[in-house]
């Protein structure tokens, strides 16, 4: 038995096997995490999506994970083409995220450059991952992808933060 702290809200499932999608997504939203825009080529088309679920999986090999809408066409095209790159924002980069989380959003609009397999590289990305796919699963609504980095590259700065349905800043104290 666990002793509960007098400030914490206990989500209580609805129709005793789930939780609200609603209440899910409000309380997920106290979860900080980083911003990335993960982005593939196929067939000669490019594609782009505002991703924050992004989790490194493996030191060896280095493998990472994103979770894409199953809906997404930058979803689709990484199933079709086998590979992926993420690019992991940096403060200030908040029109980038903005751009990438809507529908068919135009790849262009941004600097990039062509990673090995094609996929956009964000020119002024923190870090940049290539990968290769290597696993894909449903999860409900989304699918994990499961990727092997074969290339990374990355520069000094802070990255962008999502927290709560806003970006911010990391703050990091010194010690």
């Amino acid at each position: 038995m666990t002793a509960e702290r007098p400030d914490t809200a206990v989500a209580e499932p609805v129709g005793g096997a789930t939780i609200d999608p609603k209440e899910f997504r409000h309380l997920i939203g106290h979860f900080a995490t980083g911003v990335t825009v993960v982005t593939t080529s196929d067939a000669g088309a490019v594609h782009g999506t505002t991703v924050s679920a992004l989790t490194s999986v493996s030191l060896e090999p280095p493998t990472l994970l994103v979770c894409l809408n199953r809906t997404s066409l930058t979803g689709r095209a990484i199933a079709n083409s086998g590979h992926f790159a993420v690019n992991i924002l940096a403060e200030g980069q908040e029109a980038a995220a903005f751009h990438f989380a809507r529908s068919g959003s135009d790849v262009a609009a941004f600097p990039t450059t062509p990673g090995r397999y094609g996929s956009p590289l964000l020119a002024d990305a923190l870090v940049t991952f290539e990968c290769r796919v290597t696993n894909a699963v449903t999860a409900g609504t989304h699918s994990v992808v499961i990727g092997e980095v074969e290339a990374a590259t990355g520069s000094t700065g802070r990255p962008l933060a999502y927290f709560r349905g806003q970006f911010g800043r990391l703050v990091v104290e010194d010690k």
